[in-house]
This record gives C-alpha cells, structure tokens and sequence, in this order.
C-alpha cells in the first residue's frame, strides 16, 4: 500500500466512484517501487477525455494534450496528469504519434511505453499490474526497453537520451539489446528540439552515477554536442592528469557539486584543450589559452541548446577564468565586485572539482581553495566596499569639489579601483583627498 497525497485518492474515487477504472503508472510506481516518494503523479484511465472533463468538471482543468487523451487536473492546487488508454499509431516527427486509438485495456497502453520500469501500474485496492516484469528489472537495477528497442527509439527519439539520463540519476544498467539500440539510433537524436535536449541534458549531469554514463556514452551525448568528440581519448601527456581530456571532464562532472550550473560548466570547462595542445621538448603537453577557446565553445554550444541568456553568461565565465590564479583579496574582491557572490562560489566549486579529477597530489590545492573561500566569506562579512554603492563618497560630493560631466564618473570608478585593490581605504577624508587630485588631473587633462 502506498502512501498516495489526497488529491491523487481524490482522483482515483471520482473516476471509480464513475465506474472507470483508473491506475497510477509511470515514474510515480517506479519511485515508490524503490522506496522514494514521488513529486509527480500521473494516471491513466479507460475514460475518454470528454468523460474525464463531466468527472472533474468541479475542478480546474487544462487540456494538455486532450487529442492524445491527456488532460491535467488540478485538485488542491496539486497538478495530476490523466491520459486515457491509448495505443500509438506512426511517430513521424520522432516525437509525438500521428494519431491515437483509445482502448479499454490496460496492458494495451503500457505496452507503448518506453521502458520496462515505467510500465508498471498501480491501484491502491487491486495492487500493481506489470505485464513487461519492470519489477524484476528493477530489482536488478536494469533498464530495458518495452517491446523492440529499435522501435522504441524510433517512435521519439528523445528516449534514447532518457534512458541514459535515467542510467545516470537511478544508479541502473542498461540491457545489453537496449544498449546496442542506444548505439545504433544515437543519431536520430539530431531531429529533436534543443530544449527536450537541454532538459534531459541537465538532469543528467545532475545524476550520481553521472561519471560511469559520460564515459561509456560520448558518442550519443556528441550528435547534440559535437564539439566534445575531439576530447574522447586525447590523451594530455600532463604531470597534472592521469585521465585523457574526456575522461577529466567526466571525473570532474562527478566530483562537483550537485549545482546544474557548476555540473555544465564542468562538463565544457577543457572543450577547448585539444585545439590548443602544444608539446614541449621533454615531450611535456600545454594548452596554453584553452580556456579562453572552452569559453568561446560553450557559449555557442549553450546557445544553440536555447539555454537562458542568465546561464549562458555565467557558465561561459565560469569556464573562461576556471584556470585563473588568485593569490590576494585585492583580487578576490574584484571578482566579487565583478561577477557578484554566487557566481564567485561557483567557482571555487569548479575549482575544487577540477582538482579532483587530477593526480592525487593536486588535492593539495583544495587547502588553498579554501582559504579563498574563508577570505572571501571575511570580505563579505566585514561589509567590504564591493560596489560604487557601498563607496563613502558620492557624486554629489565631487560636485562640491567641483568635479562636472563625465569627470564625476570616471573619478568614482577610479576611487572604486583603488579601493578594490586595498591601495585606498574606503573612509570619507582619503577618499576626498585623492578625488581632489583625481579631478585637477582630469581638468589639467582636458584644458591642456
């Protein structure tokens, strides 16, 4: 018996109570199956969506997907997705089935249903129905495709990114018919649009068995980002690494923090190594300006992948200084200055990240990432001058000085400068003395 939210019972007794049948399925049961409670429930029922909608007609409805049979319902604010059994017909867009047959067997509907785990339903009075014995895979921890694989990958192409996705967040294998599949059909990926790409990308990365899943499949992630081919097996002939570029990036994805921002930026962090590569007389291999050209990479690639302007930018910048050397507060303070206080930490995560996916003795470096965290933590909690607002001088201040125009701008941004770098302390009478010099030099400079 599982523990079910009221508004999911709500649904299952309306529809009974109707005389329909009405069964959990899909991700919910597979959740509860393993001991974790679902944040997402769906149902599906032998009522037809016009008889769904005279179910539910006291509730607010949203026609999701009504001429495939799904409607979303929304009971105490709680969204639950209802579809009607149905049988596919072709898939020609590789997404959605041209067409539906609504059917009154159970069996039926999860017979089109993409893996053996996700075709099991559930009723709280009658118990599971499981026709493709998902619950043995699960037990064996094992996805596999219902039916054909090759078939299933053919009718929505988004499936063979899922599977690995769900290899990656569950911890799970993939069976050896359902794997060649993956393989053989990874191209077909390239007709699916860039936000079900990015959405399947994201969780992903986010899976704890994320490292095993990049280095057995680059090749399916490369047809949606074939930049990272090039970084598969190149080796980096490097007293810094024991892995190729390819592998270093997959060890460092796992090694960093559960952040969807941090996690992507480690995933592109080297892209820009192998066309960079120099070697040295002692055979010694350099990649002198690669994240400059990793930064350039990502920036198209997460483009092209339509994610949001916001993390477009801070992931490029993430990756462009992931290599810079920080040794004072000077510097820490710019860079909170400059890029703010979440964007800062982040990169103290891809830095630790990054230096555990190297040789055992570039753990070391960890002792110094966080003494940049401490410092960084201290300016914050001193109330150090980050920003023109936090500055004890202000432009109706240099106006009495008799600062005009753009030199009243120019004189701030430079006391701002001085004071970033700890050569000016950010107290009213120093900075008044050096806005004083500041402005005659600029007047000096333009009556000259």
């Amino acid at each position: 018996m599982f523990p079910l939210p009221p508004p999911v019972q709500t649904a299952l007794h309306r529809l009974n109570d109707a005389g329909f049948s009405c069964y959990l399925v899909g991700g919910c049961v597979r959740d509860f199956l393993l001991g974790r409670m679902p944040t997402d429930f769906d149902l599906t029922t032998n009522a037809r969506p016009a008889q769904m909608q005279a179910v539910f007609s006291a509730f607010r409805c949203i026609e999701t997907g009504l001429r495939h049979g799904t409607l979303t319902v929304m009971i105490r604010d709680f969204p639950l997705e209802i579809t009607t059994y149905r049988v596919d017909g072709a898939y020609s867009d590789s997404r959605h089935p041209d067409s539906v047959i609504f059917t009154e067997n159970l069996c039926a509907d999860l017979a089109r249903r993409d893996f053996t785990v996700n075709a099991i339903a559930y009723h709280p009075k009658t118990g599971l129905v499981d026709p493709f014995d998902g619950r043995s895979d699960l037990e064996h921890r094992l996805l596999r495709c219902v039916g054909i694989p090759a078939q299933r990958f053919s009718e929505d192409a988004l499936r063979i990114l899922r599977c690995i996705r769900f290899s990656s967040v569950l911890g799970f294998g993939v069976e050896a018919e359902t794997d060649d599949a993956i393989r053989t059909r990874k191209d077909r990926l390239q007709s699916v649009a860039a936000e079900r790409i990015r959405a399947e990308l994201d969780k992903l990365l986010l899976g704890t068995d994320v490292t095993r899943i990049l280095l057995a499949y680059p090749e399916v992630l490369g047809v949606a980002i074939p930049e990272l081919l090039d970084s598969v097996g190149f080796l980096q002939h490097s007293p810094y690494h024991r892995y190729s570029v390819w592998g270093h990036t997959a060890y460092a994805v796992g090694a960093a923090a559960e952040d969807p921002v941090v996690r992507l930026a480690m995933l592109l962090h080297d892209l820009g190594k192998p066309a960079t590569f120099t070697r040295d007389q002692t055979g010694r291999g350099h990649f002198k300006g690669h994240a400059a050209v990793s930064a350039e990479m990502t920036k198209t690639i997460l483009t092209r992948l339509r994610y949001p302007n916001k993390t477009v930018q801070g992931v490029t910048e993430l990756v462009a200084r992931h290599s810079d050397k920080i040794f004072n507060d000077a510097q820490i303070r710019r860079l909170l200055a400059q890029y703010g206080t979440e964007w800062f930490f982040r990169q103290l995560e891809v830095r630790r990240a990054d230096m555990r996916a190297k040789e055992a003795f570039c753990l070391r470096e960890l002792d110094s990432i966080d003494r940049m965290e401490q410092a960084a933590r201290r300016i914050l909690k001193n109330g150090d001058c980050l920003s023109l607002h936090d500055l004890l001088i202000d432009g109706s201040d240099l106006q009495l000085l008799g600062a005009k125009g753009r030199c009243i701008g120019r004189v701030l941004d430079q006391l701002l400068e001085r004071v970033l770098d700890g050569s000016l302390p950010n107290s009213r009478e120093p900075l008044f003395y050096e806005a004083e010099r500041l402005i005659a030099l600029y007047q000096e400079t333009n009556e000259a």
